[in-house]
């Protein structure tokens, strides 16, 4: 009998370092998470391990929103150590093992250590990298390209420095939502030449009712790229169960927006989709010219929420002693940064504007 339990008891401490160490079984190097092949793999002997597809991972649980406090969970699964920038005041969090001497954010060499918080808590899923650093590069090279009034010289020779692959923290949100709404819908009544006579004006109430699933919000007060919200949208049918298998050999950044600010975020998000659904369900019901002072109470129930973390790809490059910004979405290679602009191309353009406008405009007082 004590043999069994022995045994049952090795293979579960076989089970648990498997998740959380990152030495190769082979070479004992490191291991980092490989977003090319979805798996771990040594770049030194050739050991690859393929990690859970989404089909094969555990579903994310989603978390009650009002007993929040009583459930979150403090362990990343290994030992972290967080730096801070003193340029842009971004925190991020690495393996304890890795060395960072430089922000990923910015790229500035102005980092420190600071305290691990152990009031914030650990993610419960991740998106995983599907870009690597090879792709982000050639998707920059074909964006720039694509940039009309980027300098030419810009184009041929600007290059992505410090391309940093790093987790980003994120709330996501599901609830029930049910509005009550009231509004004038106003019916125009016109002569035979088209010309609006009158209005007739009527009232309408109504109920609407909507889930809302999965409402994003970047969780980051410290990052102030404003690129990254324009790339944040990811498919969520491919999140995992947080491992720090994932994140080997990239940054994370915690959280610094908490829970309520997030969800007070979320709301505001919401509430403009809600409008536009019930503007539109008003006017295929009722069919009005018109809607007028549209009045909406919405209640939100059921709340849960995950804290996620997701990949992005931060970049910048120089042109003319200037330099520029860029994200790239890790999963699937959105990306949104600002380029340099040519002031040449600006003017042939707005000249060849005024030429057509020109042209239209004499042929149409002939």
């Amino acid at each position: 009998m004590a043999e069994n339990i022995d045994a049952e008891n090795k293979i579960v401490s076989e089970t648990t370092m498997d998740i959380t160490d990152k030495k190769c079984p082979n070479c004992a190097a490191t291991v980092e998470y490989d977003p090319a092949t979805l798996s771990m793999a040594c770049p030194f002997c050739g050991y690859s391990r393929k990690l859970p597809s989404p089909e094969e991972s555990k579903e994310v649980e989603e978390l009650d929103f009002e007993s929040a406090k009583l459930r979150q969970s403090l362990d990343w699964g290994t030992s972290k150590k967080s730096i801070v920038c003193k340029m842009c005041g971004a925190e991020a969090v690495y393996d304890e093992a890795m060395t960072a001497g430089n922000c990923p954010f910015c790229g500035s060499t102005s980092v420190m250590p600071v305290d691990n918080d152990e009031n914030i808590m650990a993610p419960g899923g991740v998106v995983p990298f599907e870009i690597d650093r090879n792709k982000a590069e050639e998707l920059f090279g074909r964006w720039l390209k694509g940039k009309i009034f980027a300098p030419n010289a810009a184009k041929q020779s600007c290059k992505a420095e410090n391309f940093a692959g790093l987790y980003l923290p994120y709330w996501t949100y599901d609830s029930q939502t049910t509005s009550s709404y009231s509004a004038r819908l106003g019916y125009e009544k016109k002569d035979s030449e088209g010309k609006v006579v009158r209005v007739d004006w009527r009232t309408c109430r109504g109920i609407y009712d909507e889930f809302i699933d999965d409402e994003t919000v970047y969780a980051s007060k410290k990052t102030t790229n404003p690129f990254i919200k324009a790339v944040s949208v990811f498919d969520f049918t491919k999140l995992r169960t947080y491992s720090p298998e994932f994140i080997a050999g990239f940054a994370a950044e915690r959280y610094t927006v908490g829970l309520d600010e997030g969800w007070d975020t979320a709301k505001k998000q919401i509430t403009p989709k809600i409008r536009r659904n019930i503007t539109s369900q008003i006017k295929t019901k009722y069919k009005p010219d018109r809607i007028d002072k549209l009045n909406i109470s919405t209640a939100f129930d059921k709340v849960t929420f995950k804290y996620i973390l997701a990949p992005i790809w931060i970049a910048n490059f120089q042109f003319n002693n200037k330099t520029y910004s860029l994200a790239v979405n890790g999963q699937n290679g959105k990306i949104s940064g600002n380029a340099p602009v040519s002031p040449i191309k600006v003017i042939i353009a707005i000249a060849i504007v005024a030429v057509i406008i020109g042209i239209f405009l004499y042929l149409m007082n002939r």
